[in-house]
């Protein structure tokens, strides 16, 4: 297995698009919820613990890219090879392989909820994952520009709904935050950790690193990107937190989703329909962008067809979508796949940045004393 991948250039794009890839595939269905599980670990500062997850983001996003800036043109798939010896490197790949499929699987039967729960609340699961997965198949076959793509016209067609923010805005009630700093350090922290369940998605610069054009800029556009959602994700956890009281928001599951209910428009009365379908328009390049980094893993630790493993992956989950009959099922699924995600994530990507770091110190160092004996 080749470490470097060797792309065509007609498959190359633009650095600036990263800056959109690293948002959309943070935002997806987790924003909806997240006021109330950060409200639930850090209280009214629970804000500031979405905030600090940001920070701590854009911390590891630099780790990521001094790894990647160790190698030519590699991937995370075939860094783990050259780092840790074929074995080790193929298990860790096919790890890495199952949990972006699971994520994958998470992200669209959340959504699949949330359309049952606001929408169609008769309609099948299978059939709106059905449909999703389609869609999600159709574009990943078109390859990795019609996944970044899919990511830039997305956020064009659903910036608009941060605007929405200003209607609730106009009855927060600021005291809701006060005494700021009242919570307990640990708090805090839980709720960062909590937090970082739903910013996952940023990962996926390892996968797609290889493809971008001019590397020097990417480290930029990347964080540009994540500074954008942490914003995102701080602003709508502060207006959520002082817009419900303290034991409504406690008990509402999707705070984002039922903040759009007070928003009237003529002839309009039920916003949040609106804003649940143009949700799909949110969460369909997160499921490109997963699907594609873990068929990729095909191609690159066995020699298949990436197309074949797309097929695989999508018949699979489609398969899995009959299993889910409850929600109590499926937040035990998203809290499993989100710890394993902050480990594979957050931590992980730090701990092999530091082992390359060394190995290549120590490369160079043989080398340099081979030169000078």
């Amino acid at each position: 297995m080749k470490v470097d991948v060797l792309p065509k250039d007609s498959l190359l794009f633009n650095a600036f698009f990263l800056m959109f890839i690293i948002h959309v595939t943070q935002t997806g269905v987790g924003i909806v919820g997240l006021p109330r599980i950060v409200y639930l670990e850090a209280g009214h500062d629970g804000w500031i613990s979405v905030f600090f997850a940001g920070i701590m983001t854009g911390i590891v996003l630099w780790f990521m890219f001094l790894m990647l800036q160790q190698y030519e043109n590699a991937d995370l798939y075939g860094i783990q090879v050259d780092v840790l010896g074929g074995f080790f490197g193929r298990f860790l790949g096919v790890v890495y392989m199952i949990y972006l499929s699971a994520t994958f699987y998470d992200i669209f039967m959340n959504y699949v909820e949330i359309v049952q729960a606001w929408v169609f609340p008769d309609l099948p699961t299978w059939q709106l994952a059905g449909v999703l997965i389609f869609l999600t198949v159709y574009g990943v076959l078109g390859g990795i520009r019609i996944v970044v793509g899919v990511s830039f016209l997305s956020f064009l067609a659903t910036f608009w709904l941060t605007a929405i923010l200003a209607v609730p805005m106009k009855y927060i009630d600021l005291t809701h935050i006060f005494p700021i700093w009242n919570t307990n350090f640990k708090h805090i922290l839980m709720g960062v950790y909590k937090t970082s369940f739903s910013i996952i998605g940023f990962e996926l610069l390892l996968f797609v690193y290889p493809y971008v054009r001019n590397k020097k800029r990417a480290l930029r556009y990347a964080q540009i990107g994540n500074l954008y959602t942490t914003i995102l994700y701080t602003g709508v956890t502060f207006v959520s937190m002082t817009f419900f009281a303290e034991e409504s928001l406690k008990r509402t599951i999707w705070p984002v989703l039922s903040m759009f209910k007070i928003v009237r428009l003529p002839n309009l009365e039920r916003f949040e329909f609106i804003a649940v379908s143009f949700w799909m328009l949110i969460i369909l390049p997160n499921l490109c962008a997963y699907l594609w980094a873990a068929s990729k893993g095909f191609t690159r630790l066995f020699n298949i067809k990436q197309k074949k493993g797309i097929y695989i992956i999508a018949f699979l989950s489609w398969g899995c979508s009959f299993f889910i009959h409850s929600r109590y099922q499926m937040n035990s699924i998203t809290d499993y796949i989100g710890k394993i995600g902050f480990f594979l994530t957050i931590c992980y990507p730090v701990i092999l940045s530091v082992i390359v770091l060394i190995k290549k110190w120590l490369s160079r160092r043989k080398q340099e004393n081979g030169q000078t004996g």
